[in-house]
């Protein structure tokens, strides 16, 4: 046996134990890893916010924590308010379901010719087993629900206390982050942070001032249709139309439809069409001229993001797609170098004299470029050009 095969054995097998022993580690920590980074992501969108209170003389962690407190404030208000329109729809579904129940009777019995009786239709639907399989499983999906609602709590404070820390000590970290590399790295790592600073905080601006004006323009229609709840139903349409991607319009205008059905089912098609147009000149005219100098990412571009980080990281990924990618474009389009384009017709998408083809005789056959051959004239006028150039020096 050679003598360094004994000790190519020990490393091989010590790798692999090291590299298993780091994978079983990530895939522990990757609950961990994912809320640090949706952490990070919202301490660069306060950033700007911070950055201008702590500048006109307020201590960093005062500025960090009256922003926090007012996303708080403004985030329970929100869900107080949705919760309690939802809860009175509930309440009036329950108290108008024996009115419902008469109507379905007596169109059965009129158009179908049966003899039901409301008495026997709610005897049987007590009665029923698939009324007592489902009490059965919510009263066991109990535990399951709190248990869900706790861990998402517990990762809610996790992702505040890492995104407070990040923001109230952002010159900290950047400061021990350069520390540990050469003066010529730390001027390229500090740029690249600002350039993540802007375009994630312009991302949030902005769709937060395009959130503003959906909701100012939904509840002006809400309001002059006469549809209940119309403050929150306009804030939750701004939201979600704005922060969830892709499909967050469809989920925005499916609520206040079917609140405004159940005023009056015309109601319900006015707003399906003023979303409609809404979102088409959003997209056309408002969007444009609002993330043209913040975030300038093609909608191609932005979509596939969008898919891609749902696939890597489902609904967190959707939402730090856009912003990751628009700095990555940034951060490209200040190191990567750049030409001027030629001013070639085929740039511009028109295609050359050369490649155009005509059909003689049913066979396909090359046109030659127009004014290619010189005529007889130009064949004897260049010896003369010539001549007399050469006589004139």
């Amino acid at each position: 046996m050679p003598r360094w095969l004994p000790r190519a054995m020990v490393l091989a097998l010590t790798l692999f134990a090291v590299f298993q022993l780091g994978s079983w580690a990530f895939h522990q920590l990757l609950g961990l890893l994912i809320n640090i980074l949706i952490a990070f992501f919202l301490a660069l969108a306060i950033e700007p916010a911070v950055s201008r209170m702590a500048s006109r003389g307020m201590r960093r962690g005062l500025a960090t924590f009256l922003v926090f407190l007012g996303l708080l404030a403004v985030t329970i208000g929100f869900v107080t308010l949705l919760g309690s329109m939802l809860a009175e729809q509930i309440i009036k579904i329950v108290e108008d379901f024996p009115a419902y129940l008469d109507s379905v009777i007596n169109w059965s019995n009129t158009h179908l010719h049966t003899d039901l009786k409301r008495v026997d239709v709610q005897e049987d639907l007590l009665r029923s087993d698939w009324l007592r399989d489902y009490v059965q499983n919510s009263a066991t999906g109990v535990l399951d629900v709190s248990g869900q609602v706790l861990g998402g709590l517990f990762r809610l404070l996790t992702i505040t206390l890492f995104s407070f820390y990040f923001a109230a000590d952002g010159p900290r970290l950047r400061r021990a982050l350069c520390s540990v590399l050469p003066p010529a790295k730390q001027a390229e790592v500090l740029r690249a942070w600002e350039i993540a600073v802007n375009k994630t905080g312009g991302y949030i601006y902005s769709r937060g001032l395009m959130a503003l004006i959906s909701a100012v323009a939904h509840y002006i229609l809400l309001q002059v249709l006469g549809v209940p709840y119309a403050p929150v139903l306009a804030v939750w349409v701004g939201l979600v139309s704005q922060f969830i991607p892709t499909v967050g319009t469809y989920l925005a205008g499916a609520l206040p439809m079917l609140i405004a059905f159940t005023v009056d089912p015309w109601y319900a098609l006015w707003v399906l069409i003023f979303v409609v147009i809404y979102q088409q000149f959003e997209n056309y005219l408002l969007q444009p001229k609002l993330t043209a100098k913040n975030v300038d990412i093609h909608p191609a571009v932005a979509f596939g993001s969008v898919i891609a980080g749902t696939a890597l990281l489902g609904a967190v990924g959707a939402l730090i797609a856009i912003p990751a990618v628009a700095t990555l474009q940034a951060f490209l389009a200040a190191y990567v170098k750049r030409y001027d384009v030629t001013d070639d017709p085929r740039v511009h998408g028109r295609r050359t004299g050369s490649s155009s083809w005509r059909r003689l005789g049913g066979k396909a056959t090359a046109e030659p470029p127009e004014d290619s051959t010189p005529t007889d004239d130009e064949k004897g006028e260049a010896p003369r050009r010539t001549a007399t150039s050469g006589s004139s020096k």
